[in-house]
């Protein structure tokens, strides 16, 4: 209702429950709202945790990469290329957290990954109103596509030594990699990275989830640039 009102097509609430900020929005937004008693609410949202408020909205809008990547040369986003994460938990939690980061966008390929689903954006808790997510044909060509323009693509490793993070020129546009948890980013799309940043794993020797890799990575990019 905030960023993107014009993406909600009608907006139900349950009777008897305090909405009154809800409602506020809406009205603001000039919204349409229908107020259904608690039978009728139920069945309209099933077992869904709806904390009261249920909305029908638009089908997702993926941004065209060719506007990632402008901002990206011009220094207004860094693309984080997710690299086999197929868990939607997973990436409904990287949505979320870019967006709380700010400055950062996600690339996924069409293929071998997780898509923005109903459960991602329940995850993304409205993340992705504020992050531009876009989908490519493959990884490995538009990231060597996107080097060729003067982007330094870094990779995340999340286990092994730990090495300086950014150790290129602070002002070159980059592009962050992160891989899936159990195989990591593939051998072809790790032939094209400019450099490698890795975690440490001083305690078990397990490995850490991949949405918390991704927020750590980007979190420590975020003090650096």
């Amino acid at each position: 209702m905030k960023t993107n009102p014009g993406s909600i097509k009608k907006l139900f609430l349950q009777r008897q429950v305090d909405l009154s900020d809800v409602v506020r929005e809406a009205k603001n937004a000039e919204l349409r709202f229908e107020s259904l008693d608690k039978n009728e609410f139920k069945k309209l949202c099933g077992d869904v945790h709806s904390q009261g408020v249920f909305a029908e909205v638009e089908e997702f809008g993926y941004m065209p990469y060719e506007k990632i990547v402008k901002l990206c040369l011009s220094g207004k986003t860094i693309p984080v290329f997710l690299d086999g994460i197929t868990d939607p938990q997973n990436l409904g939690s990287i949505i979320r957290t870019l967006a709380c980061l700010g400055g950062f966008s996600l690339v996924l390929p069409e293929h071998g990954s997780a898509d923005v689903t109903e459960t991602v954006l329940r995850v993304a808790n409205g993340g992705e109103n504020y992050i531009g997510i876009s989908k490519v044909t493959n990884i490995a060509t538009t990231i060597k596509s996107l080097r060729k323009k003067g982007v330094c693509i870094v990779g995340a490793l999340v286990s092994g030594k730990k090495l300086e993070l950014l150790e290129n020129d602070k002002n070159a546009p980059i592009a962050l990699v992160v891989g899936s948890e159990g195989k990591g980013i593939r051998p072809g799309v790790s032939l094209l990275l400019d450099e490698k940043i890795m975690l440490p794993m001083e305690g078990a020797e397990l490995s850490y989830n991949a949405a918390v890799a991704a927020a750590i990575f980007c979190h420590e990019i975020r003090k650096k640039r």
